[in-house]
Parts: structure tokens; C-alpha cells; sequence
């Protein structure tokens, strides 16, 4: 009796079994061999810091900044809501705080600057604090000095409206003017110190004219934080039911 283990296996014994055998291992040594290539080649890519952009946002060129306006795009100046000499501002809605602002600026100028340095902290704290250091300052300057000492404390109020709402500058607006090249115009640091000492020189010359302006221009974009309303929430009691009897 033949020993099972004597019997041909034609399986293993099969020519085309081989070759498919050896096709298979010569298929899984080429994905290999294929696979290390392009690892080689590609290179591996970093690991996501926290807090760094999308890469969708990475290839348009600039960040969205907190404001909305993109970081790297130049931002064009905004003008004055009036001009400096402009004492009763212009015939619309905020015509009778106009006629106001013009009378504190010609008999109280205290009270008009503390009302705009109350409007640009937002804080209604404010008022009496600037209220009362100018009326120091200008008694102070003019029983010991014969003239006012406040506009060169108070120019800083018109240098923060200023930044605060990117507001053309003195000297930005005589060279726009002028049309005049100059290479300090293109430097943002160097414009700046010259933009605050005509500020200064604004406020020296002019102490009454800038007060006015720069309390139209912050009664226009900045409301009194005085009147900042509360939202009011409105319950509304639900509709009453009755269970009718079914027949």
C-alpha cells in the first residue's frame, strides 16, 4: 500500500504554479523597492505648531488679523470728520452737539476736554480726573507762568484719536498737499514723531480749534459710555391650554 506522503502533489509539482509563485514574489519586491523610493524622495512634512495658520491661509500671503483687516495689505488714511477751524461743524444730526462742543471749547475748555478723554477711555471715571488736572494746569501756568500750561499735556488726547481711528496727520496732510517727496513719509517711525510735535503745535497755536475738532470727531464714531444700554431680556409666559373631553 502506497504511503500517502509517496502521492504526487500536482499542486506543488505544477510548472505554472511556480511561475505565478514567483511572479507574486517578484511583485511584493518591487512595491517594496518602489515604496522606500518615494519615501526617499518625498520629503517628510512637519509636524503642526499650535497657534500658526491653516495651510490654506499659509499660501494666500497674509494673516487675518483680530479687526478683520489682513496683516500686510497698506490701509489707507481716513480724514477728519471737519477741519480745524470749523467751530460749528457741519449742518446734520449732530448739529445742536456742534453748537455744544463750540461753546465748551470758547468758555469751558476743562470740561470739553475731560468729555473727550471720557469718550476715548470708554471708562466714565474719566471725566473728573482730566477735568480737574486741567484746571490745575492752567491755573497753575497762568498765576506763576502768565500762560496756559494744559495744551502740552492735553495734544496727547489728539495724538490717541488719532492712532485710534488712523486719522491723517498734519504733516501727512501739508505733503499730500504740497505733493512734495520726502523720505520721511515713508518711514513709519520717524513720521510719527513728527505727526505728534505738530500735534503739539497744534494744540500751542490752536488750543480752542483742536479741543472742538477732536470733540466732533469723537462724538461722531464713539458714544457716550454713560449710555451704553443693557440688553433686556423679555420672558414671554406660555399661552394658557385647556384638555378638552373627548366624545
Amino acid at each position: 500500500m502506497a504511503d500517502a506522503s509517496d502521492a504526487p502533489h500536482h499542486d506543488e509539482s505544477s510548472p505554472l504554479l511556480g511561475e505565478k509563485e514567483a511572479q507574486v514574489g517578484n511583485g511584493k519586491e518591487e512595491d517594496a523597492k518602489a515604496g522606500a523610493t518615494s519615501a526617499k524622495i518625498q520629503p517628510s512634512k512637519p509636524a503642526p505648531v499650535e497657534g500658526t495658520p491653516a495651510p490654506e491661509s499659509a499660501s494666500i500671503g497674509y494673516v487675518w488679523a483680530a479687526d478683520g483687516l489682513p496683516v500686510g495689505e497698506p490701509v489707507g488714511r481716513a480724514q477728519w470728520d471737519s477741519s480745524l477751524f470749523a467751530c460749528l461743524g457741519r449742518n446734520d444730526e449732530f448739529c445742536s452737539s456742534d453748537l455744544e462742543v463750540c461753546l465748551l471749547g470758547s468758555v469751558a475748555p476743562c470740561m470739553l476736554y475731560g468729555s473727550n478723554a471720557e469718550r476715548l477711555g470708554s471708562s466714565p471715571g474719566t471725566f473728573a480726573t482730566h477735568c480737574l488736572a486741567y484746571c490745575g494746569l492752567y491755573l497753575f501756568g497762568s498765576s506763576f507762568l502768565g500762560w496756559n500750561l494744559a495744551p502740552y499735556f492735553s495734544y496727547a488726547t489728539r495724538t490717541a484719536i488719532r492712532r485710534r481711528f488712523n486719522l491723517e496727520g498734519s504733516f501727512e496732510a501739508l505733503h499730500r498737499s504740497c505733493g512734495c517727496r520726502a523720505s520721511i513719509v515713508e518711514d513709519e517711525v520717524q513720521l510719527e514723531h513728527c505727526e505728534a510735535g505738530c500735534d503739539l503745535l497744534t494744540h500751542v497755536c490752536c488750543h480752542a480749534c483742536a479741543l472742538c475738532q477732536e470733540g466732533r470727531e469723537v462724538r461722531r464714531r464713539l458714544p457716550h459710555p454713560g449710555f451704553n444700554a443693557q440688553p433686556i431680556l423679555v420672558m414671554v409666559p406660555p399661552v394658557e391650554q385647556s384638555m378638552a373631553r373627548e366624545a
